[in-house]
């Protein structure tokens, strides 16, 4: 039997063969809960467009708001759980939930480096790729790395050929273009919508904060940039240490704007990866639009240059 191990008795486990791959034993999922059943709906909340974040088999805040706004797109009641109903309208997608993936030997060669916490570290690196393989993976395959720990019991990340189970979310789908976008605040959530004005995509968002408030009203995009450097200027910042000078840092999915840059018409501001996945729709942010490395390059390739930015905070 494939199992998800648990650390601690806090943890349950998870039945990868007998639960998350097999659609008619799924059981209703609410808040506060964590399993099988919540991975399972996570992955296919993933492949519908409408992204929990990082993946970790726990119900948490961008779920929630994952599972509303799918529920919102298909006319089901807003109840912000998996419900019969729900389950039933994202079962349409019956591939299976988990996939086998065999490491190669340039995954395990990297190269890996650990990445300063400071402006003037960073700067010193040629690049700012992945710390770890683990983090390389979770990045690929939109989890944490401790949810690979735990899928992946004894398994080894630094052998070639070792053969792990992952979420299947390499067969998600591209998305149409875009006509604009809605960034909530008070949601956490920036939404791609048609032409039509309806919404077909959802992602989990960090939007600001209180020294740095997104700049409400309506923007554009002014264009688009992937892998790009990151031009640190303390005199930006509010909270700046004492002795910061301007520093270039290369770009890497590590840089402090992650794998993509939207620039928008409000200068200084734009829609952005960042190194830290977990921390998405957890944490604020310097006003500009913080989104995981994934769902940023999903949205780069939806928008094109002028593309209406709607930026709202209630």
């Amino acid at each position: 039997m494939l199992a998800l191990s648990s650390a601690n008795a806090a943890e349950p486990a998870l039945s990868a063969a007998d639960t998350l791959n097999v659609a008619q034993r799924a059981k209703p999922v609410a808040p506060k809960s964590a399993g099988p059943n919540v991975l399972r709906a996570q992955v296919l909340l993933d492949r519908a467009h409408f992204s929990p974040g990082e993946m970790d088999a726990a119900y948490g805040s961008n779920m929630h708001q994952a599972i509303r706004g799918f529920q919102k797109l298909h006319q089901l009641p807003l109840t912000g759980n998996v419900d019969p109903a729900t389950w039933q309208e994202l079962e349409r997608d019956d591939a299976p939930v988990l996939a086998v993936y065999t490491l190669t030997a340039q995954d395990v060669a990297g190269p890996y480096v650990p990445v300063p916490s400071d402006m003037a570290g960073k700067a010193k690196l040629s690049a700012l790729g992945y710390a770890s393989v683990a983090e390389a993976l979770g990045e690929r395959f939109h989890c944490s790395p401790e949810l690979l720990r735990r899928l992946n019991p004894g398994k080894k990340l630094n052998k070639a050929g070792e053969q792990l189970l992952v979420p299947n979310v390499a067969i998600i789908k591209p998305l149409p273009k875009a006509a604009s976008i809605l960034v909530d605040a008070k949601e956490g959530t920036l939404t791609l919508l048609d032409a039509g004005g309806m919404p077909f995509a959802q992602f989990p968002a960090s939007t600001g904060s209180k020294h740095d408030p997104l700049p409400e009203g309506r923007w554009q995009v002014r264009g688009v940039a992937t892998n790009p450097e990151y031009r640190y200027n303390p005199k930006l910042f509010w909270d700046a240490k004492a002795g910061d000078t301007k520093a270039r840092i290369a770009a890497g999915p590590n840089n402090p704007v992650g794998l993509a840059w939207i620039d928008l018409s409000k200068e200084h501001y734009g829609i952005h990866g960042t190194p830290e996945p977990g921390n998405i729709g957890k944490t604020q942010s310097h006003g500009c639009i913080r989104l995981t490395n994934w769902d940023v390059m999903q949205v780069v390739r939806a928008v094109a240059r002028g593309a209406a930015v709607l930026l709202q905070a209630s």
